[in-house]
């Protein structure tokens, strides 16, 4: 699986992973990530964030493979300038998205399209988020969002509120979506299916990428398919117990103390232990 340090493709999470507590890339992390692709390895991202809210972490990195973003709902070719992959949501996540704010009026929310972020409902927790992603939005209406090309709805709310999100969810039991909670203060609705490690899938197909080895980390509940679909899945120290459960390697530094060059560093022992 680690012969050869070319054919393996490390992704990694952003928050609470690649991104220490104060949203920096560690200069531990980033040496490391460097000298893993100076070898040869293959380095990328795995990320809810969208097109607009990724472009200002493009520049800490020099990232020449495809990202996935949107939490599995697409992968992005910024070399090519392009989408490699879509997966939009159903013309029904309109209603279901009108059911929430219904049911649970102090919840706030986004649309998240190729073209943009269409904030529907701003309350403090997306504003917050607005302000994290350093995003110039859209505000409108729920009804005044155009149908088509909806990659995710991201609901913001306090943390006390998502487990009576996740219940109405359950309760409704809507079809052609899924949803997830990607933080203690969000919960996104997602096409059916659609998670970061189905997004890994589609990586796998990609022209190119046919025999690789792939290496996935991440903290959080969105990254737990991704995780359990790698060759090899892992995860920082500070991830949710459920995470660690799930991994094959639980890392023992942190987010802020260089866990991903603790990473880089069991690969490349690896891929010399091997030749």
């Amino acid at each position: 699986m680690f012969e050869d340090i070319s054919k393996v493709v490390l992704i990694s999470d952003m928050d609470g992973t690649l991104l220490d507590s104060h949203k920096n890339i560690t200069d531990i992390d980033r040496d490391a990530i460097e000298r893993f692709m100076a070898l040869g390895g293959k380095f990328t991202v795995a990320t809810g964030r969208t097109l607009q809210s990724f472009v200002q972490y493009r520049s800490m990195l020099p990232l020449h493979m495809p990202v996935i973003m949107y939490n599995g709902a697409a992968i992005y070719d910024f070399d090519k300038n392009e989408y490699c992959f879509t997966k939009p949501l159903p013309d029904s996540a309109r209603q279901i998205t009108a059911d929430f704010l219904e049911a649970l009026p102090e919840i706030g929310g986004e649309v998240l399209k190729a073209d943009g972020t269409y904030i529907f409902r701003n309350n403090d927790y997306q504003q917050l988020h607005t302000k994290l992603c350093n995003i110039e939005p859209y505000y409108a209406d729920l009804d005044e969002i155009t149908d088509g090309g909806w990659l995710k709805v991201l609901f913001s709310m306090a943390p006390e509120v998502i487990p009576h999100a996740e219940i109405f969810a359950a309760q409704k039991n809507y079809k052609s979506v899924d949803f997830v909670r990607s933080s203690d203060i969000f919960y996104e609705m997602l096409p059916e299916g659609i998670t970061k490690g189905s997004a890994l899938d589609e990586y796998r197909k990609l022209p190119g990428m046919e025999g690789f080895t792939f290496v996935a980390v991440g903290d959080f509940d969105n990254d737990l398919d991704m995780i359990k679909r790698a060759d090899l899945g892992a995860c920082p120290s500070n991830a949710h117990e459920i995470v660690c459960e799930n991994s094959d390697l639980v890392l023992s530094r942190t987010n802020d103390e260089g866990a991903i060059a603790e990473l880089v560093d069991y690969i490349i022992r690896k891929c010399g232990e091997n030749k």
